[in-house]
């Protein structure tokens, strides 16, 4: 079974305050292109204006770091086809160490399941957000893990000009965070191996993905 872990990218659609909503366009469109191609055959061929961090995306170590891997750079074996677990999240904003008591997460795509993404695409999604206590994103570093991502607006805490201690301890160790996730709460707690790949694209950091697991 394959699980749908993205949200869908439309025009307009805001993601994070600030941050342009794509704009999607046509290119080439089916009318024109009978002008191109034989008779009976027509082609549409769109474009899209689109900021890095829309919809569920994945951030690289280039995303906090000027000379850390970027998205070509990333293996990918670092994204895609990783060996998965769940980890619920308490009640309150910030999931600490012992939301992973017990857990052997070295390897593996750890996500956090916070239900906030039942917020996305409201102003309610902005405010007051679950993230990833810095002393739980020290522990995730030391014991090894492959990737984390969160179903929340950020997998760090907002404040203005505040600091970002899981994007700097998590990317300053190599590995990749995936935000704004959905659909989390139809994964098992382990058993199934996620993927999260962006296009390879040198110079950026980050960009969107269709992340998904599969489960057997």
């Amino acid at each position: 079974m394959i699980v749908e872990l993205s949200h869908r990218i439309v025009e307009g659609m805001v993601t994070y305050p600030g941050v342009p909503a794509p704009v999607i366009g046509v290119h080439l469109s089916r009318e024109a292109s009978r002008e191109v191609y034989a008779p009976g055959t027509e082609f549409h061929i769109g474009t899209i204006l689109l900021a890095a961090n829309t919809g569920t995306y994945v951030d690289t170590p280039f995303h906090r770091y000027a000379d850390g891997p970027d998205l070509a750079q990333v293996p990918l074996d670092r994204l895609a086809d990783l060996p998965g677990l769940v980890v619920r999240a308490p009640a309150g904003r910030a999931t600490g160490v012992a939301a992973f008591e017990g857990l052997d997460v070295r390897g593996r795509a750890v996500l956090i399941h916070t239900g906030w993404d039942r917020h996305f695409g409201t102003e309610e999604y902005f405010h007051g957000h679950p993230y990833l206590a810095p002393e739980a994103a020290e522990w995730l570093v030391e014991q090894g893990a492959a990737l984390v991502g969160i179903d929340s607006l950020n997998i760090d805490d907002t404040p203005p000009r505040g600091p970002r201690p899981a994007h700097t301890l998590l990317l300053g160790a190599g590995i990749p965070v995936v935000e704004h996730l959905t659909g989390l709460e139809a994964l098992p707690p382990d058993g199934f191996r996620f993927h999260a790949a962006p296009p390879m694209i040198r110079g950026m950091g980050t960009f969107p993905v269709r992340a998904y697991a599969v489960i057997p």
